[in-house]
C-alpha cells in the first residue's frame, strides 16, 4: 500500500555528513545520519505523541500529525543552525510505492522498527531540485497536509481593510450621483461648488474651475484635517 511522506536531506560541507528526516502519513518520524557515501545510521522511529498519550488534556482534539510536523520543523531548524546548510534533497512531499511498518502497540512504543527502505525510497523518489530553487519546508508541509485532505493555511493573502459604514448623508448623495444628477452648493453663496458623476467644479461668481482627481483628493484631505482640528470638544 503506498505511503505519503514529507521530509528533507541536508548536508554539512565541513564535516561531510548528512541528515535525513521524514514524517509519514501515520505520524511516525524517521531520522538517519552519517558520512557522505557511507551507510546511514538510523535512529529509532519516533511515534506521534498523540498516539502514545491520547488522554492528555493538552492534546485532546489535536490532530495526530500536529506533533510530528512540529518535530520535523524543529529538526530542520536545528540542523541548519548546526551547519547543515547544503540542500541534498529539497523539502518535498512524495508518495512512495512502499508499505509502512504498522505502528507498535501503545504499551510497547520501543517496539517500533527502523525502516531503512522508507528513507531510501524517499531519496530516490523526491524531485531532483537545484539548491537555489528548492522550495521552503513549509511549502512541502502544506503539500503533505493537502495530499492527506487536511486543512492548509492560506498564505500571501492581500490584507484589505474592512470598509467603514457610509454616513446617511453621504449615502444619499451617492445615490444622487448614481442616478446621474448633480450636487451643487446653494446659489446664494458667492463661492460654491458643483459635483457631477464626471467632474468636480469650484465656482467663484461666474467663473468655474474644474478639478482633476488628484486635486479632489488633496482638497478632501485638507477639509478632513480642518474638520478634525476644529471639532468641538466632547462634553
Amino acid at each position: 500500500m503506498p505511503t505519503t511522506v514529507v521530509g528533507f536531506r541536508l548536508g554539512h560541507a565541513v564535516t561531510s555528513r548528512q541528515v535525513t528526516v521524514l514524517v509519514t502519513e501515520t505520524g511516525v518520524l524517521h531520522r538517519s545520519h552519517g558520512g557522505y557515501g557511507q551507510p546511514p545510521r538510523l535512529d529509532p522511529p519516533r511515534l506521534p505523541p498523540r498516539y502514545l498519550h491520547p488522554d492528555l488534556p493538552w492534546m485532546k482534539g489535536e490532530h495526530i500529525l500536529t506533533g510530528p510536523i512540529t518535530a520535523l520543523r524543529d529538526h530542520h531548524a536545528k540542523a541548519t543552525k548546526k551547519g547543515y546548510t547544503q540542500v541534498l534533497t529539497a523539502p518535498a512531499c512524495v508518495r512512495l510505492n512502499l508499505e509502512e511498518h504498522p505502528l507498535p502497540p501503545k504499551e510497547n512504543p520501543h517496539g517500533a522498527r527502523p525502516h531503512p527502505e522508507l528513507t531510501e525510497a524517499f531519496i530516490e523518489t523526491a524531485p531532483d531540485t537545484a539548491p537555489d530553487t528548492a522550495q521552503p519546508l513549509h511549502v512541502a508541509v502544506d503539500e503533505f497536509r493537502a495530499a492527506l485532505g487536511l486543512p492548509v493555511r492560506q498564505r500571501n493573502l492581500t490584507w484589505r481593510a474592512r470598509q467603514a459604514p457610509v454616513p446617511p448623508q453621504t449615502a444619499a448623495m451617492l445615490r444622487t450621483l448614481a442616478h446621474g444628477s448633480a450636487i451643487t452648493s446653494p446659489e446664494r453663496l458667492a463661492v460654491g461648488w458643483r459635483v457631477t458623476p464626471q467632474s468636480v467644479t469650484l465656482r467663484i461668481g461666474r467663473t468655474a474651475e474644474p478639478l482633476d482627481r488628484s486635486a479632489v483628493l488633496e482638497l478632501q484631505a485638507a477639509l478632513t484635517a480642518w474638520l478634525r482640528l476644529t471639532q468641538p470638544p466632547t462634553p
